[in-house]
């Protein structure tokens, strides 16, 4: 764009911990906006993000002027982080800022938009790969927090889980019901024209009871806490994080994970398999009504056929499979919380990042789940 067309520099704070910058960004433009500059502080909280995507234009002036605000932001303790520069921009910026460093301090981070898709690919690579570490941070210090419980059973906080219980187990059977319900409905029915071809209805029964014991019960359960509880929990957290409650928490000596984290955790461990539970019974329940609907199989045939044709095994299966998923979920929900930075608008993508990661998850616990009932010849 030519720099004589571009609109005058701005710079916009959407977020207390979050800077805007627009327009070109050269000797010409930024003429107007040096007493705005001089008016920004540091914010309260020692984190910054200066976004520069919508920078049209910047030349040598406007990058010398945006690194004395940037070494000024720094040197009143705010930690400053550059991002998503054109990458000209990033190396201009980048250039000033070594020549400014060479005599105040080590320069400031820029970090530039990808110039190429292997590039962003290998960003993107890195970014998921710093994620699962803290992933697996977050998981150690929970662990630890937990093993601490265990070893005085006083800093377990029986409301908080009891609260959560009722809230993430009790408050969700009218869903899990209905959908469960409807499941085995559909299974049923999908079935019940193939079984009829070849005179076998009352085979319905093992279709609709391995199926949903086995499988169809706890993964919807799963999926439905997901995106019920687990977003709840980011949602809960992120929120604390970004007004200081979680700060001010460490500061009155209350640890956080006890108190936010290790009750969610084990509310879930206990709410998931019973949830599952209620699931297969109401899915079952859906599934004979259609049974008898479609394939006139009585009520009676149905039930003597179930117990026949679905061995306890088939439900422990199913059983076993929700702490794992409740545990997923919770953690997931959790570390996205904590993960949370700056406004609403983190607080938001935080949240749809655990609905995301946690279905991800669990599905590919179940597949895994898949491949070791098989290889054991469950």
């Amino acid at each position: 764009m030519n720099p004589l067309l571009a609109a005058p520099a701005a710079i916009a704070q959407p977020t207390p911990h979050e800077l805007a910058l627009s327009g070109s960004w050269t000797a010409r433009g930024i003429g107007a906006i040096e007493p705005q500059l001089a008016a920004l502080s540091a914010p309260a909280k020692p984190e910054l993000v200066v976004d520069g995507a919508r920078i049209e234009a910047l030349d040598t002036a406007g990058a010398w002027v945006l690194q004395k605000l940037l070494r000024r932001l720094r040197d009143e303790g705010t930690a400053v982080q550059v991002r998503d520069l054109r990458p000209g921009f990033a190396k201009l910026l980048e250039i000033v800022g070594r020549e400014v460093a060479g005599r105040t301090g080590a320069p400031i981070p820029v970090s530039g938009a990808p110039s190429s898709m292997l590039e962003g690919l290998g960003q993107g690579a890195e970014a998921a790969f710093k994620q699962a570490v803290a992933l697996l941070s977050f998981i150690g210090e929970s662990a630890i927090a937990f093993a601490g419980c265990i070893a005085h059973p006083s800093r377990f906080r029986w409301r908080p889980i009891l609260y959560n219980i009722r809230s993430a187990g009790f408050d969700a059977l009218p869903i899990v019901g209905l959908l469960s319900f409807l499941l085995g409905i559909v299974v049923a029915y999908q079935g019940a024209d193939q079984l009829r071809r070849y005179g076998a209805n009352i085979f319905v029964a093992d279709l609709v009871g391995l199926s949903m014991l086995r499988e169809f019960a706890p993964l919807i359960v799963a999926l439905i806490v997901a995106g019920r509880s687990g977003s709840a929990y980011a949602a809960q957290i992120g929120t604390m994080s970004v007004t200081e409650e979680i700060d001010a928490m460490r500061t009155l000596g209350i640890a956080p994970l006890d108190l936010l984290v290790l009750p969610k955790i084990l509310a879930l461990l206990v709410a998931l398999p019973l949830l599952t539970v209620f699931a297969d019974v109401l899915g079952v329940f859906g599934g004979m009504i259609m049974a008898h609907v479609q394939l006139d199989v009585g009520y009676g045939e149905f039930l003597d056929r179930f117990v026949k044709a679905v061995s306890p095994t088939a439900f422990l299966i199913g059983i076993c499979k929700a702490p794992v998923f409740a545990a997923i979920i919770a953690v997931v929900g959790c570390f996205q919380g904590f993960r949370t930075r700056g406004g609403a608008d983190s607080v938001g993508r935080h949240t749809t990042l655990s609905v995301v990661q946690a279905t991800f998850l669990v599905i590919v616990a179940d597949a895994l789940f898949s491949i070791a009932f098989s290889a054991l010849g469950l």
